[in-house]
């Protein structure tokens, strides 16, 4: 299984895109992430959907909007609460973790290469075959 983060953007427009990704691919989703990282003195969340492989492709999607939330759990932002209605409307759930920001990598590939990695030792997502 290969899997991939394909990055959207990080603003209000990217948010609702990604949220019609996960209504028009119902039938397709897999899991729903808030990726909770430190920057500074404040925190920030990257949402994120996995979808599952179409027919008998070994190709698994992962649809990102990266580091562009400010995260506080005593306020949600508005696009963290578009986010989960949207998967509330599905009856799912988004599954929070707290990871390492992207800036402590060198490349944005790396910080990828390392969620996946994350992700499938948790055994969100298939292993490799």
């Amino acid at each position: 299984m290969i899997q991939q983060f394909i990055e959207l953007g990080r603003g209000y427009g990217d948010i609702y895109e990604l949220c019609e990704l996960i209504k028009t691919n119902e039938k397709r989703y897999h899991h729903a992430f808030i990726f909770i990282s430190n920057k500074g003195d404040s925190q920030v969340a990257s949402i994120a959907v996995a979808l599952k492989p179409v027919g008998d492709s070994k190709f698994m999607p992962i649809y990102v909007c990266r580091e562009g939330i400010p995260y506080n759990p005593d306020k949600p932002s508005k696009r963290l609460e578009i986010f989960e209605d949207t998967l509330h409307e599905l009856g799912k759930k988004a599954i929070p973790m707290e990871i390492k920001h992207s800036s402590v990598f060198s490349e944005p590939v790396l910080f990828y290469q390392h969620l996946i990695g994350i992700l499938r030792m948790n055994h969100f997502i298939p292993p490799k075959q």
